[in-house]
């Protein structure tokens, strides 16, 4: 399904997609690129009103606000420990035991471990690990939230006072630690190599690390590519501290003046010269 310019599902066209021969609808909780969440209470009431089941991963969601999957209808929750400062390699995934019971088949056959659900040896370890990191997650998480989203509002608003600089996504219903930004006539990647021996950034999601196109996440929002290229995402935490922030605002400003500095793009920009009309010739 398409998203409007914020980021948010059509919920219109959500209902309309759904034909008497859909069993499953599954909508990212929070996205991971600009932090955008979705209208969760909304969406499970269209899927009970159509009769169909309802899935979210919420990995960037869990341990970081509430996520209450039986109060908004969703019947399948998928999450993974890492994000909440749990150890890597081990997730979990939420079904619903009534109202309705959902029914999961087994992808791993053998000796019929868990009630015939997941057959070999469990990750004790990581399963011991994401519990402690849930608990901890489940006790200071408001106050986390509370904290972080005051940084991340500093952060963007330092930035900001650049010109041309814009936060992608809606701004209201968003998660407390991740923003997106796009700074115009400055290649992101490039960006990145003025700053990153002092800090930790990416132009997209770890998942698409490896891609040199423009994050699809933007170009769904309606971002051209130039713009899109020109984007970072930034990811707070619980151990972010004030003066990081300001740090961060300086380093980044700094690396984006001196790119635009190197630009004849931007340069052309800042005498008025109207780029969508240029004519580029190698010649």
């Amino acid at each position: 399904m398409k998203v409007n310019n914020e980021g948010l599902v059509d919920l219109v066209e959500l209902e309309n997609s759904i034909k008497p021969s859909t069993i499953l609808v599954s909508i990212m909780w929070a996205n991971n690129e600009t932090g955008v969440i979705q209208d969760m209470a909304s969406i499970g009431a269209i899927c009970a009103k159509k009769g169909v089941l309802f899935h979210s991963d919420a990995t960037q969601a869990v341990g970081k606000i509430k996520t209450h999957p039986r109060e908004l209808g969703v019947h399948l929750m998928s999450f993974s420990a890492h994000k909440m400062y749990g150890p890597k390699g081990v997730g979990a995934l939420y079904v619903s035991r009534k109202n309705p019971r959902v029914k999961v088949t087994a992808q791993m056959d053998g000796g019929g471990h868990e009630r015939g659900m997941r057959s070999g040896t469990l990750n004790v370890a990581g399963i011991v690990g994401f519990g402690k990191a849930a608990e901890i997650a489940r006790l200071e998480m408001a106050q986390d939230a509370a904290r972080i989203s005051v940084l991340r509002d500093q952060l963007q608003a330092g930035l900001c006072e650049m010109e041309e600089t814009y936060v992608n996504g809606n701004q209201a219903s968003r998660m407390p630690h991740v923003t997106n930004i796009s700074f115009k006539h400055v290649e992101g990647e490039g960006l990145m190599m003025t700053f990153n021996q002092n800090i930790a950034v990416s132009s997209g999601s770890a998942c698409t690390s490896a891609s040199l196109e423009p994050s699809y996440v933007l170009v769904a929002l309606g971002l051209g590519d130039d713009l899109a290229h020109s984007s970072i995402r930034f990811s707070l935490g619980r151990f972010t501290t004030d003066k990081e922030v300001e740090d961060t605002i300086a380093l980044v400003s700094k690396g984006v003046n001196h790119m635009r500095d190197l630009s004849p793009i931007w340069e052309m920009y800042k005498e008025g010269i109207d780029l969508t009309t240029v004519v580029w010739s190698e010649h």
